[in-house]
C-alpha cells in the first residue's frame, strides 16, 4: 500500500512538471508563431488551464515531502507530546476542509459535463476536461493529508515533519 501511495505523490508532482513544460511549449509556440506572421488559437486558455492543473497536481508531492510554508519556529518550540498534539488538530481541521474542497471540486466537473459547459475561447473547450486534473490534485492533496494524519495518529512523525526537522538540524 506505502508504495502505492509514493507512485501516486509522485506521479502527480511528474504530471504537475509536464504541465510546466507545456505552458513553456505553448508560450514559445506563441512567440514563434508571432515572428512568422501566424497565432496560435486559444494558446493563452490552453496555457492557464496548463497552470491550474499544475498548480493543483503538485499539491500532493509538495505536502509530502514538505514544501509547503508552517510556521517552523512555534512548531519547534513545542515539546514533543504537545508538539503531536497540535499535528493531530491541524491535520485533523486539514482533512476536513479538504474533503470539502475535493466534494466541491469533484462536483463542479461534474455539473460541467452534466450542462456541457464550453470555454469562451477560439477554440471551446468543454470544461470538465481542464478541470478534471485540479479535481485529481484536490483529491490526491486530501489523502496525503489523511495519509499523515493516519501517521500521527500511530504515534509516528509525518514525511514532511521529517523533512522540516532536517532543514531546521542543517541551518544550525
Amino acid at each position: 500500500m506505502k508504495q502505492i501511495k509514493e507512485k501516486l505523490y509522485l506521479c502527480s508532482g511528474l504530471l504537475a512538471g509536464l504541465c510546466i513544460i507545456l505552458i513553456t511549449l505553448l508560450l514559445l509556440a506563441q512567440i514563434v508563431g508571432r515572428l512568422f506572421g501566424f497565432i496560435v488559437p486559444s494558446a493563452e486558455d490552453f496555457a492557464g488551464y496548463a497552470l491550474a492543473a499544475s498548480t493543483f497536481l503538485g499539491l500532493a508531492y509538495t505536502f509530502k515531502e514538505g514544501g509547503h510554508i508552517r510556521v517552523t519556529l512555534l512548531i519547534q518550540r513545542f515539546s514533543p507530546v504537545s508538539r503531536k498534539w497540535q499535528e493531530g488538530l491541524i491535520l485533523a481541521f486539514s482533512l476536513a476542509l479538504m474533503s470539502y474542497v475535493s466534494y466541491a471540486c469533484a462536483y463542479m466537473v461534474y455539473e460541467s459535463y452534466l450542462y456541457d459547459e464550453v470555454s469562451y475561447g477560439y477554440i471551446p473547450v468543454p470544461l470538465w476536461i481542464p478541470q478534471t486534473p485540479v479535481a485529481i490534485g484536490v483529491i490526491a492533496l486530501n489523502l496525503a493529508i489523511l495519509d499523515a494524519f493516519i501517521t500521527v495518529l500511530k504515534g509516528k512523525t509525518p514525511n514532511y515533519s521529517e523533512h522540516e526537522d532536517t532543514l531546521a538540524l542543517e541551518e544550525i
